[in-house]
């Protein structure tokens, strides 16, 4: 090979990739912070939090997107595993939500 390949460090911390990656822990910590101040009980109206969460978890896919198209054809390997670490991430911020029927 002509040219240094790419290493999934070098990858993950690039801006696309790390924004999804901060506002997926972020949402999560929105949600834990939730239910160890208020509880995990369901209540009548969405608050503040329930509205960060959606905007956090929505408002990744753009940046998301623009990450897969850029580096999905340069280095597909590294790409698609930051893009697994990026599903863990959603997972584990959606995890809560659902277990406790938020």
């Amino acid at each position: 090979m002509d040219r240094d390949p790419l290493s999934f460090g070098m990858i993950v911390r690039r801006p696309s990739a790390l924004v999804p990656l901060a506002m997926s822990i972020t949402a999560l910590a929105i949600v834990l912070g939730h239910i160890l101040i208020y509880g995990a009980a369901r209540e009548a109206d969405e608050g503040a939090a329930a509205h960060l969460w959606q905007i956090l978890m929505a408002g990744q896919l753009p940046v998301l997107a623009f990450f897969a198209i850029k580096w999905l054809r340069r280095a597909p390997k590294q790409a698609l595993e930051v893009l697994a670490l990026q599903a863990g991430a959603v997972l584990a911020s959606m995890a809560p939500v659902f277990y406790f029927n938020l």
